[in-house]
C-alpha cells in the first residue's frame, strides 16, 4: 500500500510542471485554432499559416526572451499571474474577436500581408504570456543544475504542446464550436494558477474569468439559425431566412433553397450548369465534385439523368440530408472523399463534369491545374464538357484567378467559354464551361436555348464574354499559385446571384 502511494505521488506533477504542460496545449491549441478563425476573412492560403506560424514564433520567443531576464527572485505567484493573463486575453476573444477581425479585414494593406495583423492582435498576446511560464518554471525548479531543468521543462513544454496539437486537430476544433474551444483554453489557462482550492480567496479571480467564460461562450445565435457544426474542415451553418433555407461554409454563402419545396433555383447562376445540354445532344452521367447542399445534383437526378456528387466534408453531406432534403436513389450517388481521387478511381466516362468545389476564401489548388483539367477531359466521352464554377470579379484585378483558370482549362479543351453571372464590378461567380467539341457561336447557342427544356437560358447565353487571359499563368500540379491570384479577393464583397 505505501508502496503504491509512493508510486502515484512520483507520477504526481508539481505545479510548474503542470503550468508548463498547460502553457504548451494552449499556446500550439491556438495557433492551431487560428487557421479557423481567420479563415473565413482571410482564406487557408500560405500567406495565412505563413502569418500563424510566423506570429507565433514571434511571440514565443519575446516571452522566452523576457521570461529569462525577469525571472530571478520570483515566486510561483509571478508565474501564476501570466496565467491569469492568458485567461483574461482569452476571454476577451470571445466577447472582441469576431469584431475585430471584421474591421481588420478592411485595413488597406497588401494582400499577402492583411493576416498579419489580425493574428498578431488576436493571437500574439497570449503566446506571448505562454511564453514567460517555462523560464520562470526552470527558475523555481528543485533541480540544483538549471541545465537539466531547463531541459526537463522544455521536454513537458514540447510534449504539451503536441496535446494541443493533436487534441485541438483532431478533437476539438471537430467537436466544438471556436468560442467553445477558447472557453475550454481560458478555464484550462487558468488552473495552475489556483493556489489552493481549499483556499476561497485564491478561488476568487478564477470564478470570475470562468464566469465571463460562460457568458461570453453561451451567447445566442441569431434566431434563423438552424444548424451550426464545426467539421474537421470547416465552421458550417444552416440559416432560415425569407422563405429560403441557405448553407453557410466557412461564412460564405454555399448553398441555398426554398423552403416551400419549391423546385426553381434561388441563385441564378445555378441557370449555367444547364449550359452544357445546348453544347451537346445528350446529357446521360454527370459528376459533380462539390456538394454543398446538392442543389444542382438533386435537380439532374429528378431530370433522370444518372448523378454521381463527390463531397470532401462529411459534416457537409450531413447537414444536407437534414436539411437539404438529400437523399440517394436510382439516379443519385452520393461519396464522401477528395474529388480528384475519385475521378482518378472511376470507371467509364462522363458526359459532363462539374467543378463545384470553390469558395471566395479557399480554392483546393489540386483541383484547378492543368494535370487535373487533363484527367477531366479523359474521363469525358468524345463530346465531354466540364463546367468550372470560379468566384472572381469579372475583369480587373480580382478575376485574376478566374483567367488563370480560363488558361489552364483552353490548354486542354478545344473550346472555352466564359459567363459572368452578374453585373457588377464585385467578385462574383463566374461559370467557365469547355468542350471537346468545336466552338459555338453566341448566335447558335442562342437558337439552341429557346428550345431548351425547362429553362429559358437567353439570358445566360447573353452574357458570355471574349476574353484575352492576359499574362496570368497556366496552373500546374507543380507551380499553382492560386493564393497569389485570389489576393486581391480578400476583402472583397461577395456578390452571390
Amino acid at each position: 500500500m505505501n508502496l503504491q502511494n509512493l508510486s502515484a505521488q512520483s507520477f504526481r506533477p508539481t505545479r510548474q510542471q503542470a503550468a508548463v504542460i498547460v502553457s504548451g496545449i494552449v499556446s500550439m491549441g491556438l495557433e492551431i485554432l487560428a487557421g479557423r478563425v481567420l479563415a473565413p476573412e482571410f482564406g487557408n492560403s500560405i500567406y495565412t499559416w505563413g502569418s500563424i506560424i510566423g506570429v507565433s514564433m514571434l511571440a514565443l520567443s519575446l516571452g522566452y526572451h523576457y521570461g529569462g531576464k525577469s525571472s530571478k527572485n520570483i515566486s510561483f505567484n509571478d508565474l501564476s499571474r501570466y496565467l491569469t493573463y492568458t485567461a483574461l486575453y482569452i476571454t476577451a476573444l470571445i466577447y472582441f474577436g469576431d469584431m475585430f477581425l471584421t474591421l481588420s479585414s478592411a485595413l488597406p494593406i497588401p494582400a499577402r500581408y492583411s493576416a498579419i495583423i489580425p493574428v498578431a492582435v488576436l493571437f500574439g498576446p497570449p503566446t506571448y504570456f505562454l511564453g514567460f511560464i517555462s523560464p520562470y518554471a526552470v527558475q523555481l525548479s528543485k533541480k540544483e543544475d538549471k541545465g537539466e531543468a531547463s531541459g526537463h521543462f522544455y521536454a513537458v513544454g514540447t510534449a504539451g504542446s503536441i496535446l494541443g496539437a493533436f487534441g485541438t486537430t483532431f478533437f476539438l476544433i471537430p467537436a466544438f464550436s471556436v468560442n467553445s474551444i477558447y472557453t475550454f483554453f481560458a478555464a484550462l489557462s487558468i488552473i495552475p494558477a489556483i493556489s489552493s482550492f481549499r483556499d476561497p480567496k485564491s478561488l476568487l479571480l478564477p470564478g470570475i474569468i470562468i464566469a465571463g467564460i460562460v457568458l461570453g461562450g453561451s451567447t445566442p445565435v441569431s434566431g434563423n439559425t438552424v444548424y451550426e457544426d464545426s467539421t474537421p474542415y470547416q465552421e458550417l451553418r444552416v440559416s432560415d431566412s425569407d422563405g429560403v433555407r441557405t448553407l453557410y461554409l466557412g461564412g460564405q454563402p454555399q448553398s441555398a433553397t426554398y423552403i416551400n419545396g419549391s423546385d426553381d433555383y434561388v441563385w441564378d447562376y445555378l441557370d449555367y450548369f444547364h449550359m452544357p445540354f445546348l453544347m451537346r445532344d445528350d446529357v446521360e452521367k454527370v459528376l459533380f465534385i462539390g456538394g454543398g447542399g446538392f442543389t444542382a445534383p438533386q435537380r439532374f437526378a429528378e431530370m433522370n439523368i444518372s448523378v454521381d456528387a463527390v463531397e470532401i466534408d462529411p459534416g457537409v453531406v450531413k447537414a444536407a440530408e437534414q436539411y437539404f432534403n438529400l437523399s440517394e436513389s436510382e439516379n443519385l450517388d452520393v461519396r464522401t472523399g477528395d474529388g480528384r481521387n475519385f475521378l482518378e478511381a472511376s470507371e467509364g466516362d462522363y458526359d459532363v463534369i462539374y467543378v463545384d468545389a470553390y469558395r471566395k476564401a479557399e480554392v483546393p489548388f489540386h483541383l484547378t491545374t492543368q494535370e487535373f483539367m487533363q484527367l477531366t477531359y479523359n474521363k469525358t466521352d468524345e463530346d465531354g464538357v466540364v463546367v468550372s464554377n470560379v468566384i472572381s470579379t469579372a475583369s480587373g484585378p480580382g478575376s485574376e484567378f478566374a483567367r488563370s483558370q480560363y488558361r489552364t482549362i483552353d490548354s486542354v479543351y478545344e473550346s472555352v467559354y466564359y459567363f459572368p453571372t452578374a453585373d457588377t464590378s464585385l467578385a462574383q461567380n463566374i461559370e467557365i464551361v469547355a468542350s471537346k467539341n468545336s466552338r459555338m457561336s453566341r448566335e447558335g447557342l442562342g437558337d439552341r436555348a429557346k428550345s431548351y427544356r425547362g429553362l429559358n437560358l437567353s439570358d445566360e447565353v447573353g452574357n458570355l464574354e471574349d476574353i484575352s487571359p492576359g499574362d496570368v499563368p497556366v496552373l500546374k500540379d507543380d507551380y499553382a499559385p492560386v493564393e497569389e491570384l485570389m489576393n486581391p479577393l480578400i476583402g472583397e464583397k461577395y456578390n452571390i446571384n
